[in-house]
């Protein structure tokens, strides 16, 4: 049945290809937008500390119609990797096409323009084809939440616009619940199921900045980057998105007794040495609850959006991209919160794409793709979509061929890093690099002198079961071949370069 399934729709798809070359103009059988109407838009929007906590990532609890309904006009790659689980390098990477050993940014401090000035970021790419190009919230690290407000740590050659909303979050964060008071609101467990509105939040006010620019600029390309704070900490919402979570639905998730047995030490942050920060199951019950509070909200806001492309007459020329900077940790691992670890939940993040029908194929895929992808292909995605040229050299391939067929071959793997700072764990800084691949997740800290790990996803995705402790001969042959894979694509030592310890 799957057969005639895929010949009849193959075969579809020929007759909509067909008509299109015979109804299409020179212009656009030639493969590249020529005047200002033929070029797509691009809605770039980045959430921050997402994980896969979507309804259309498989995620039961999410409440998120909004996001949902967005994957199912696109294409969602269920299996994207971000390339170092930190806000800052991980966005420069996406913004550059680049890996963090070719930018040298590994810490929240480092622009990547000290290593490589003279590089064309994406959204100057499309500024070069004649795009306008706007910023609206954060995109690049933005020293979350003290410069809300301001430009903070940007990139002003990327952008024609800037827009820094505050709103009443920053102003409330004295009502700001935090169960680790040690710690700034910025980086522990904290929350605040708010007064007031959607819109005096300040993500409410990054959608209404971005739906305005969108109408000023409707009639021109623009490429807009829309950049939501939540649900980063402090986890702060309108109460009604608290109310969708109640707390006896909330459940911590499972680990095995001795889940931590086979994990070397540098495999868990710095910053969440301890299971759990040692707090109590009722105050993690309440932190997941505000975390999805959060998320809620911030589907709301690109609901806001959507509804927005619809309104203008827009929608069908504008290419959405949804990514969130890299995945998040909820309890897993027996107490594991937050980033900055290259287990699953820490390297796979949300990655939806949903071409413009003004784009140069004539056909998409719409549907959720199982591939191997990694966030260092969202550049040179995009120029390919709109036709534009990119630089050389960038470090990951177009998904244009994932978006026509989302099953087609792919042979994709992904690799994440991250470096630790030294502490009474750690003698000495030691940098961790993983790789995934279709079946196995293999991770090496110090070039193996601090830990390695196997994971293999067919029998275990909760990778509770280290085969590198103990690897029998297929183990080795694994561990092997991902090791020389892994090489060319990160050193896996520690940098020369300048990195701050307490921004790690």
């Amino acid at each position: 049945m799957s057969s005639i399934v895929t010949a009849g729709r193959i075969v579809s798809n020929l007759r909509v290809v067909l008509l299109a070359i015979l109804l299409s103009p020179p212009a656009l059988l030639a493969g590249s937008p020529t005047d200002a109407n033929s070029k797509p838009n691009v809605l770039f929007i980045a959430v921050d500390d997402l994980a896969c906590t979507l309804g259309c990532y498989g995620d039961v609890l999410a409440r998120t119609p909004n996001i949902d309904r967005l994957a199912a006009s696109g294409v969602s790659f269920q299996r994207a990797y971000n390339q170092l689980p930190l806000c800052n390098p991980t966005r420069a990477s996406v913004m550059t096409g680049l890996r963090p050993d070719t930018i040298n940014v590994y810490d929240l401090d480092r622009h990547f323009r000290d290593e490589v000035p003279d590089a064309v970021t994406l959204p100057q790419a499309f500024q070069q084809a004649g795009y306008f190009s706007a910023r609206v919230g954060k995109i690049y690290h933005y020293n979350v939440p003290a410069a809300i407000g301001t430009d903070g740590f940007d990139d002003p050659p990327s952008w024609n616009r800037t827009v820094n909303p505050k709103g009443r979050d920053k102003d409330d964060e004295t009502l700001i619940f935090n169960a680790e008071p040690h710690r700034a609101i910025s980086g522990a467990l904290s929350w605040l199921a708010a007064n007031g509105t959607d819109e005096e939040q300040t993500d409410g006010m990054v959608a209404t900045n971005a739906i305005e620019i969108m109408r000023e600029q409707k009639h021109e390309p623009f490429f807009l980057g829309v950049g939501f704070f939540r649900p980063h900490t402090p986890y702060v919402a309108p109460k009604k998105y608290f109310d969708m979570y109640p707390i006896e639905e909330m459940r911590l998730p499972f680990s095995p007794a001795d889940d931590r047995d086979d994990i070397p030490a540098a495999a868990f942050a710095h910053n969440c040495p301890i299971p759990n920060y040692g707090l109590d199951e009722p105050t993690l019950l309440q932190a997941t609850q505000a975390y999805y509070a959060c998320v809620s909200f911030v589907d709301a806001q690109v609901g806001r959006l959507l509804d927005a492309l619809d309104d203008l007459d827009i929608a069908n020329n504008t290419i959405v991209v949804f990514w969130s900077d890299h995945g998040y940790h909820l309890g897993e691992h027996d107490g594991i919160w937050q980033k900055r670890t290259l287990f699953e939940q820490g390297a796979r993040a949300p990655l939806i794409i949903r071409a413009a029908e003004g784009s140069t194929d004539t056909f998409w895929a719409t549907g959720p793709c199982r591939r191997i992808v990694e966030f260092v292909d969202i550049y040179p995605t995009l120029t390919d979509l709109a036709g534009i040229a990119a630089p050389e050299h960038l470090a990951g391939r177009s998904l244009r061929p994932l978006l026509s067929d989302p099953e087609c071959d792919w042979s994709g793997f992904a690799v994440t890093q991250v470096l630790r700072p030294a502490d009474d764990r750690l003698a000495k800084p030691v940098m961790g690099c993983s790789i995934r691949t279709d079946r196995y997740r293999f991770t090496e800290w110090g070039e193996g002198e601090h830990g390695v790990e196997l994971y293999d996803h067919h029998t275990d995705p909760g990778e509770f079961n280290n085969l590198a402790v103990d690897p029998d001969a297929n183990s080795r042959r694994v561990i092997d071949r991902m090791r020389a894979e892994l090489r060319k694509h990160a050193s896996g030592r520690v940098p020369s370069t300048p990195f701050n310890p307490a921004r790690l």
